[in-house]
């Protein structure tokens, strides 16, 4: 196996950057190649039919089913010139992943030959298996019906020789089992919500928009070091593994030139996007050896998501055209910098209004003001529900840690919109809200443009934070799916949005003018969430301490943060915006349960795998060459000088001998706890055992095979080291 190890450095030493045909066209033009979007529906489709579905997609208007056919016939003409064979139902099971099921267009023709065919009842809904995924417990093996229903929202397109249509995932009976129907129906509740809202300030506001715009964190790794660790392999993280002696320190990979492989990578990365109507614009090096960065232009909250789900698997499939493996995992490598998937989220209406972005009028500074308070006080109120929205048995590794922000959710506001809240909570009614917009500052040195300052700082270790014009939810992990967090935030907002409009309403009622009443409820609202405002060092003792004594949630174990889901405010809210019932938020809690348990209980195996099967033997051949050559110095010297310049070797021999030993009696530990927790019927109780118990177990295993690791011959030791995983590019 050390064969294997050195073999693929030198090999992965060898390669040069793939050559990338670049489209003839201009990126405008090549743009959306692959997708069925309105001006291909302009196209394939009657005028009337285009009317009715436009209407859907914008306005929200109910599907009417009659057009389904002419919508299928078009679709299927415009796949078929685009050399489609096949079609499917794409949607997000609760695997954090995407499920297909790949169908031909063709259909018996009667006459003992084939056609080609796809009806509007394709189109519209299919029967996948619904036991098969998880689910929670709302669908039994023997009761294995369930729904994909197509959402018009997001358009279809094409893969290979794949139409894909974006669809909802639900039971039988109802409940929803994907990420996409909760979501839609939290983006319908928000947009509802805010637009009431905003009638105190404009009435002609019909509709509000969530926008998203995600960046996507990711390490590449040559796929044959990835290969020869088969723990990257098996758990996309490295479960072993000493720092290197450099790694991000210098901070010397962060925005520096983009080495050539990576380059030919992201070149052929975009142009497949582009085709794909994923509108990418920003790349670069991030902070950690071999991890980079990739952020599109914002969208529309559900199409976004869709985009960084098709984004990822994008990134798995031209990676391997490249020599390359693409790491998802929020920590793959201890010591250096974890992924996150920031998702900067913000309002905007039908009218062009950004809702959290300052105005120059008194009144559209109190709209801003609105909307600002009201999403603090949805994350005050929810903070354990956001956390539990972004946790994982993965992002458990890189919260708290090297720049992610910690496991405690709190807002940051910068300098002088905190001040603009404090006016307020110490203004009469008759203050007026002034804030100055960004101010044109001049720098002395030559042939440099005039530079704007935002009105906001950045503070990276902020979960949530302020950023100008929009909210940016830093805790986001890079594997997950962006509807899990997206789904609590608008779902808790519009939540709040109701609770605001009733609370005005009543002050109104009693003969307050409306300006006045806004304010009022809004000064309320500034000393209720107060809390969730911290502008500090989130990764400093003091503000654990601060945020215990505040009141928020300070929990750091992943199974019980799943408690959240379940706690009668988290129920009340799901159930009052009609995204999720209580019986829906208990299957997927225990969904997110199985799923800690199976990841660490994967990792754990492999651990172990690795420990007897690697480390203990190389460790052990080089113990006997030790103590070979100490036999051999008794040999050629006298007893005390053989004694003496044997010493070092004998105390290796030792270390070697307390550290396997160790090794071996903890893996036979873990395995029998593993055996105890496994008999634990309560997944919850299950995933708790995992983590109380196994999760140690592993940590402490992992310490001592690092020591190995620097004790033991390098051209012995089996697997690829961080020196050359993270640096070898």
């Amino acid at each position: 196996m050390s064969k294997l190890r050195f073999r693929v450095v030198e090999t992965a030493f060898k390669k040069k950057p793939v050559a990338v045909a670049v489209p003839a066209e201009r990126p405008s033009e090549y743009f959306a190649k692959y997708v069925f979007n309105k001006e291909k529906m302009f196209r394939y489709l009657p005028s009337k039919v285009y009317a009715k579905l436009i209407d859907v997609i914008d306005n929200g208007a109910p599907l009417d089913r009659s057009i389904a056919d002419e919508v299928a016939a078009g679709m299927k003409k415009w796949a078929l010139e685009m050399g489609a064979t096949h079609y499917t139902h794409w949607f997000h099971p609760l695997t954090e992943g995407t499920a297909e099921k790949h169908d031909a267009f063709v259909e018996h023709d009667g006459k003992g030959g084939m056609m080609e065919e796809f009806t509007g009842k394709l189109l519209v809904q299919q029967e996948p298996d619904a036991s098969s995924f998880p689910n929670g417990g709302i669908r039994n093996t023997f009761e294995a019906r369930g729904y994909s229903a197509w959402d018009p929202s997001s358009p279809a397109f094409i893969v290979d020789d794949t139409l894909c249509i974006p669809t909802i995932f639900i039971a039988y009976t109802g409940e929803s089992l994907d990420y996409k129907a909760p979501l839609l129906k939290a983006l319908r509740a928000v947009d509802k919500a805010a637009v009431d809202v905003c009638h105190y300030f404009n009435p002609d506001v019909k509709k509000v928009v969530a926008y998203l715009g995600w960046e996507q964190e990711y390490f590449l790794i040559d796929e044959g070091l990835y290969a020869a660790r088969p723990d990257l392999l098996m758990t996309g993280r490295t479960l072993t593994g000493h720092d290197s002696a450099k790694n991000q320190q210098l901070e010397d990979h962060y925005f520096g030139a983009i080495p050539p492989r990576v380059a030919a990578f992201m070149k052929e990365l975009e142009i497949e996007a582009l085709k794909l109507g994923i509108p990418v614009k920003t790349r670069h090096n991030e902070v950690a050896p071999n991890q980079f960065e990739l952020a599109p232009i914002f969208e529309e909250c559900n199409l976004a998501v869709d985009h960084n789900m098709l984004i990822m698997a994008l990134m798995r499939k031209v990676a391997r055209n490249h020599g390359f493996r693409v790491l998802l995992h929020e920590k793959p490598f201890k010591g250096v910098n974890g992924s996150g998937k920031h998702n900067n989220w913000s309002l905007g209406t039908d009218t062009g209004i950004l809702l959290h972005a300052p105005g120059k009028l008194p009144e559209d500074n109190l709209r801003f003001i609105t909307f600002v308070v009201n999403t603090l006080m949805a994350v005050y109120k929810h903070n354990g529900l956001l956390k539990a929205s972004i946790s994982s048995a993965t992002n458990a590794h890189r919260l708290g840690a090297n720049e992610a922000p910690p496991a405690i959710i709190s807002s940051f506001l910068g300098k002088q919109l905190s001040q603009v809240l404090e006016h307020i909570e110490e203004s009469t009614k008759d203050d007026l809200i002034s804030l100055s917009g960004k101010q044109g500052m001049k720098l002395d040195i030559p042939q440099i443009p005039e530079l704007m300052i935002d009105n906001t700082d950045r503070n990276r270790t902020s979960p949530f934070a302020f950023t100008g014009n929009r909210f940016e939810f830093r805790a986001v992990g890079s594997e997950a799916n962006c509807a899990s967090a997206m789904i609590a935030l608008n779902s808790a907002l519009a939540e709040q949005l109701v609770e605001f409009k009733k609370d005005v309403d009543e002050l109104i009622e009693k003969g307050e003018p409306k300006i006045s009443a806004i304010l009022d409820v809004i000064r309320k609202y500034i000393k209720i969430c107060k809390p969730i405002h911290f502008d500090g060092n989130g990764y400093s003792d003091e503000w654990k301490a601060e945020a215990k004594k505040r009141g928020l949630d300070c929990e750091t174990s992943v199974p019980l943060i799943f408690d959240n889901y379940l706690k009668p405010e988290s129920i009340r809210m799901f159930e009052s915006v009609g995204v999720m019932t209580q019986k829906e938020l208990e299957a997927r809690n225990e969904v997110k349960w199985e799923t800690y348990t199976k990841k660490i209980q994967i990792e754990a195996r492999v651990l172990g795998d690795l420990a007897m099967n690697h480390i203990i033997p190389v460790a052990t051949q080089y113990q006997t060459e030790l103590i070979d050559n100490v036999y051999k110095m008794k040999d050629l010297f006298p007893a005390e000088k053989a004694a003496k310049l044997s010493a070092k070797n004998l105390e290796l021999i030792e270390e070697i001998a307390d550290r396997t030993t160790f090794i071996k009696e903890h893996v036979d530990a873990m395995i029998e706890a593993r055996k105890v927790a496994n008999k634990i019927e309560c997944e919850r109780d299950k995933a708790i055992a995992y983590h109380d118990n196994i999760v140690p177990m592993m940590e402490e295993i992992r310490y001592h095979i690092d020591k190995l690791e620097l004790i033991v011959d390098n051209q012995m030791w089996t697997l690829p080291k961080y020196r050359e995983l993270l640096f070898i590019r």
